[in-house]
């Protein structure tokens, strides 16, 4: 025969089992709109990327430079959102350009050598 529950142990079991419910719902919730985010971001990426190609293909350019990166988000994003997305990248060029990630090292040695001049 099982052990009696008091009412006190049933009123905490009952709070503890929404307490759970409640958690679950913020969990799913909180996955959902991340999952929107992540779909957001993706489509924005996208969006840049194709301008950033056509802008080097109509200037007849193999390369892509910041400058084309910096005009396709200009073109693509409203007004204010341009200028801070502008200055958010130039702000993290400079920070990674500055930091030593950027010069490709690994175990001290570099992975792409410096062209020699000849």
């Amino acid at each position: 025969m099982p052990p009696k529950i008091s009412g006190k142990a049933a009123k905490k079991a009952g709070k503890v089992q929404k307490n759970i419910s409640k958690s679950d719902k913020k969990k799913k919730r909180m996955s959902k709109a991340m999952s929107i985010m992540n779909s957001f971001v993706h489509d924005i990426y996208k969006r840049i990327a194709a301008e950033t190609s056509r802008l080097a293909h109509y200037n007849k350019k193999l390369t892509i430079t910041s400058r084309e990166i910096q005009t396709a988000v200009r073109l693509l994003l409203p007004g204010e959102l341009a200028k801070h997305a502008v200055s958010e990248g130039t702000k993290a060029v400079t920070k990674y350009t500055s930091s030593d990630d950027h010069n490709n090292m690994k175990g001290g040695k570099r992975l792409f050598s410096e062209p020699e001049n000849v």
